[in-house]
This record gives C-alpha cells, structure tokens and sequence, in this order.
C-alpha cells in the first residue's frame, strides 16, 4: 500500500535522471569524437597542402605499387583482388584522358578541346582532375592492399586468364579512346601556345 504510494517518484527518478549523471556518459563520448574531428581535419589540411607537389605524390603512390605487388608476388595469391583492382584503374584512366564535356554527346559549332598546331589556346578540361585521379589511384592500392590480408578475398583463379583478358580489355578500351581522341582532333594535355609575353599585356 505504502509502495504504491511512491511509484510515481520513482518512476519520475529512473525515467528523467539528474542532469549530472546524464552528462558524464556524454562527456565521456565528446573527447572520441572530437579526437577523429580533429584527425579528419588534420589529413584534409595535409592532403590539399600536397595538392601542388604532384610529382612528389606520384613518386609515394608509385612506392605504394611497388610494396602492393611485392606483397601479391610473395604470398602468391589475391590475383581476383588484383584483377579488380587493374579494372577499377582502367576506368580511373579513361576519366583521366577523357574531355569534361564529351563532344559526341554534346556537339558545338566551335573547338572546345586543345588542338595541335597554331590554334588558339584552349586548356583541356579533365572529366577526373589529376588529384582527384591520384586520390582514388594511390586509395585503391591501399584498400586492395589490406584486402590481401584476408583469406577470405584469396579466391583460386588461373591468373593467365586473368590477365590476359585485362590485357584485351585495355587494348580495346585504348583503342576506343585514341578514336575519339583522333575524331574530335583534341589531345587529352594542355599543350600549345601558353606561353605569354609580356607585349601581350
């Protein structure tokens, strides 16, 4: 009888707890979060200050290659890991040689790509900039990297096959892109007169 009288308190006390003991468990998960905050924001800082060193971010993504089929040769497996790999980079490179605005798909009276010879000009414009290209390059060896440590990803292929068929697959995508390269006369580098003097100011 006399519990029955004090159940609303206590239900009051369990359901809506002091503001004290409340708060300690969300202090206690600030400092995690602000921790990968502040880790986040110091790789952000340190992959945009990288941006104009492109010579030296190739040279550590050509290093990752290196320890990535050091790796794959050694253990002597992951070849599916490998194959995927070699196909996710084909359509990073096709990105990469590839105008922002394709002229089959939107065509123009005027030449909006770089042309060799004495023309005006024109910079080529990248459907993959190149830092966006060497990001999710240089990610990709690091992702298949961790994968080679799983035997689960170790799936048993006759890796000539494989490789041939990438192979094929490269020739014939090359061969594809260099006619639509030859077809609209663009060449996917900025190459031409860039050079100014200074009576053109």
């Amino acid at each position: 009888m006399h519990i029955s009288k004090y159940l609303p308190v206590f239900l009051i006390v369990n359901l809506y707890p002091m503001e004290g003991v409340g708060g300690e468990g969300a202090s206690g998960a600030s400092p995690v979060a602000q921790w990968g905050h502040d880790a986040w924001r110091m790789y952000q800082y340190y992959l945009d200050k990288s941006t104009p060193h492109a010579i030296n971010r190739w040279i550590g993504s050509l290093v990752i290659v290196a320890i990535y089929c050091l790796r794959v040769y050694f253990v002597q497996g992951f070849y599916i890991v490998s194959y995927g790999l070699g196909i996710y980079l084909l359509n990073l490179l096709i990105g990469f040689l590839s105008p922002l605005v394709d002229p089959e798909l939107e065509p123009s009276d005027g030449p909006l790509l770089p042309t060799k010879g004495s023309d005006e000009f024109k910079p080529f414009i990248r459907r993959l900039p190149e830092f966006k290209f060497w990001y999710s390059f240089t990610k990709a060896f690091c992702i298949a990297f961790v994968m080679t440590f799983f035997s689960m990803f170790d799936v048993p292929v006759f890796w000539p096959i494989l490789l041939c068929y990438w192979i094929v697959l490269f020739v014939l995508t090359m061969r594809r892109q260099i006619a639509h390269m030859i077809k609209y006369k663009y060449i996917p580098f900025n190459i031409g007169k860039q050079v100014c003097s200074g009576a053109d100011f």
